[in-house]
């Protein structure tokens, strides 16, 4: 497995209508359970959405909202490469890929659709090669109503 880095993981919840998104701990990259216990602690107004943006080369969105738990990986191929990655498609009981496999997002692609980002709006989110992994999630959360928080949290790491 390669050498891990953390860019950034936050955890966003809506908390009497407004937007709240702090920073999770550092660990949290070597530590899935870490990311999943903080959604579970942040239930209220529909529950909670972590972001993970990790080595420059892929993101992590994972949504829990009452009992129902929605992840996405930006990358299936980076399960071949990164623990967490691998981790994420273990819980999704999706096969880990093949070297030659297309490199393209895993999970539950309407995550965001009750924010107004479809599957297909995600896909090219995850697809565009243009983009770092931290600006693919700027845009997600932008789209979904919290962009100057998360840019205020990652502009101070």
């Amino acid at each position: 497995m390669a050498n891990e880095t953390l860019d950034f993981a936050l955890l966003a919840w809506r908390e009497d209508g407004t937007w709240q998104v702090s920073r999770l701990p550092d660990d949290a990259l070597t530590d899935i359970g870490i990311v999943l216990d903080a959604l579970r602690a942040q239930q209220v107004d529909g529950g909670a959405l972590a972001m993970m943006a990790i080595d420059d080369s892929f993101f992590i969105a994972i949504r829990q909202v009452g009992e129902r738990m929605q992840m996405v990986l930006s990358d299936v191929l980076m399960a071949l490469e990164y623990e967490i990655a691998a981790e994420v498609l273990e819980l999704l009981d999706i096969e880990s890929p093949e070297e030659d496999d297309a490199d393209e997002p895993a999970g539950d692609l309407n995550i965001f659709t009750d924010f107004g980002i479809d599957a297909l709006d995600l896909q090219m989110i995850c697809d565009d090669d243009e983009l770092f992994p931290d600006e693919q999630l700027e845009s997600l959360a932008r789209q979904i109503g919290f962009g100057n928080e998360f840019t205020e949290i990652v502009e101070n790491l």
